[in-house]
């Protein structure tokens, strides 16, 4: 299936006439120098196809012949490859290696049939090689960066294309070849009975799999064979078939590509199976906006309700197929992390509802629909990425594809990452919220969600309302002791959100002592009444249990927050509440105050 989905999306590419998609045969290769030989052979520069300045330098792609699969051993490209194999230069000290390298690469040449190598330009080319001398060539200001081995194509002088590009090289590489007899086989993604693939290209660009690429299917053991079948036949994928499947994903996975983003540990790629736009909104569900274009993330989200209340679902739009795949490293090889796919319509409303779930009271300047990275990083010790669990970000991706239930292990890292830093961020209580709410929509279908936007003066869960007991005890604290640098938050919100009766009874007594420090007394009533409010919902018998399992302390953590937020809600005076509420207090994030903002995916 995902084969054969990476086969339509490399067809439609080619139907949709992308410059940057190769043809078979072929692929587009950074090559950062060009040698120019004229007729005779001799050579007239080497030109430096790179742009910028320094580091900032960026290498211009060309189509060239399909690469061979580089092992231990030596095989040549066609017409272009590195400075060893080319030039016949030693830069890593194996100079009889390098001999046979680029002796080969000349073979390669030669084995063409003999009506191509009168073609003027490759007749150009052996000539070149023929009478090559690298004296010659260390005079060339280019000589230095010709040590680093960087790939290398040629192009005869006043040709705008490289000698690769030529028109008759071309027709005669994308010639369907009778290939070994005992080589041919049924195609398991095209159903047709041709020649199988021994070696699959291998996939470049996963983020941290081997530079010089790694691969989906492979077989290189024994172990690995059944019944005689050997490498690529275990599993038969003819050569058209799988040149189209790994250049869509290469073409997916490549460079600065619009339709790739980092989730945690996964490169994920995602397509449709026809031209949408939702294939330029994806990302910005996902990632954070872009420095030059902040609101980018929230104008998508805007425009992701709009489409749907519009009718996206019954729509010829909402009824394309779409794909979204993860990749991760192992070893020499890829594993799939996840892979989803759904009509647009389905996925929109997928998302549209984590958007839903994650909606929690918040400050004016805060980010109104968080970014899946930025809710990751609230998760990981010191908000570093890689301090994020590799598992997580795949598992949580795949949740909001699916509308399943959010991991466990997100919850559990949220509840443990607030009692690690003793404070309830926006992000973590949006993300508790979520997981929690959908929990218990998965259990109780017909129930209504347990945990509001705002604050619930009716939940009368223990959890919950031990958290807005904690809340309200440390804002009486706050206002007895104006200026202070540390409340009772900092010292025993861990213990009081997982072991209630070890502290509260100490801050009920403390509590007593805070309240008497007060001048304005109408302030300490409507305090104390607030205490009773709450202490009210709790068991008469065991207010204060001995453990809250892991969905409670995240009930308690939401509780604190929503009583928090609530705190500095603006009010109108009455006569009756005539009492001036500060606008922020110290240790917590006030309505007014700007979020944490994250790293870029």
């Amino acid at each position: 299936m995902i084969l054969q989905a990476l086969q339509a999306y490399y067809q439609r590419k080619l139907d949709e006439q992308d410059p940057a998609i190769a043809p078979f045969g072929f692929q587009q290769q950074e090559l950062p120098f060009i040698i120019e030989v004229d007729a005779e052979g001799h050579l007239v520069q080497i030109a430096d196809t790179r742009e910028g300045v320094g580091k900032q330098k960026t290498t211009k792609p060309f189509l060239v012949p399909q690469g061979v699969k580089k092992t231990s051993g030596i095989a040549s490209n066609l017409l272009w490859d590195n400075a060893e194999y080319v030039l016949g230069i030693v830069t890593k000290g194996k100079p009889e290696r390098v001999k046979d390298q680029h002796q080969a690469f000349i073979d390669r040449i030669y084995a063409l049939p003999a009506t191509l190598q009168e073609d003027a330009g490759i007749k150009a080319v052996l000539a070149f090689l023929d009478q090559l001398d690298l004296t010659a060539l260390e005079k060339l200001p280019a000589w230095e960066e010709l040590q680093t081995n960087p790939n290398l194509g040629l192009r005869l002088s006043g040709d705008p294309h490289l000698v690769c590009q030529r028109p008759a090289l071309i027709d005669y590489l994308q010639q369907p070849g009778g290939g070994d007899p005992a080589n041919q086989g049924l195609c398991l993604l095209s159903g047709e009975n041709t020649e199988i693939e021994r070696l699959h290209t291998a996939i470049k660009g996963v983020w941290g799999a081997q530079t010089s690429g790694a691969n989906i299917v492979s077989f290189n053991l024994d172990a690995f064979n059944s019944f005689g079948k050997k490498q690529g036949t275990n599993a038969p994928v003819g050569k058209q078939a799988v040149f189209a499947y790994t250049t869509g994903l290469n073409h997916l996975l490549r460079k600065g590509s619009p339709q790739r983003i980092q989730v945690g540990d996964a490169s994920t790629v995602f397509w449709a199976e026809k031209e949408s736009e939702f294939e330029q909104q994806f990302p910005s569900f996902f990632s954070d906006s872009p420095k030059d274009e902040p609101d980018k993330g929230t104008k998508a989200v805007k425009s992701l309700y709009e489409s749907i209340q519009h009718g996206l679902l019954n729509s010829d739009e909402g009824g394309k197929r779409f794909y979204v795949l993860g990749l991760a490293p192992n070893a020499a090889r890829i594993a799939i992390r996840f892979w989803e796919t759904a009509t647009v319509g389905k996925l929109a409303q997928r998302i549209a509802q984590h958007f839903d779930d994650l909606e929690i009271v918040h400050s004016d300047k805060a980010l109104p629909h968080l970014p899946l990275f930025r809710l990751l990083l609230s998760t990981a010790m010191l908000r570093k990425a890689d301090n994020i669990p590799p598992n997580l970000a795949g598992d949580t991706i795949r949740s909001i594809l699916t509308g399943l239930p959010y991991p466990q292990t997100l919850l559990s890292a949220a509840v443990r990452r607030n009692r690690a830093e003793q404070q309830v961020s926006y992000e973590r209580a949006a993300l508790i919220k979520a997981c929690i709410n959908r929990q218990t929509r998965s259990r109780h279908p017909d129930r209504k969600e347990e945990l509001l936007v705002s604050l619930d003066t009716e939940n009368t869960n223990p959890g919950y309302r031990l958290g807005r007991l904690f809340a309200t005890l440390e804002k009486i604290q706050e206002e007895a002791n104006p200026g202070l640098n540390a409340t009772i938050r900092d010292r025993y919100y861990g213990a009081a959100s997982a072991n209630p009766v070890t502290v509260f009874a100490t801050l009920l007594k403390l509590k007593n002592h805070h309240l008497s420090k007060m001048d304005n007394k109408g302030r300490v009533t409507n305090l104390e009444r607030l205490l009773g409010q709450i202490m009210d919902g709790l068991d008469s018998q065991n207010p204060f249990p001995s453990t809250l399992k892991l969905a409670d302390q995240g009930r308690f953590a939401v509780g604190y927050y929503h009583q928090r937020q609530d705190f500095f809600k603006k009010r109108e005076k009455t006569p009756a509440t005539e009492i001036t509420q500060p606008t922020t207090a110290p240790g917590t994030q006030s309505a007014t105050q700007p979020e944490t903002q994250g790293e870029s995916l």
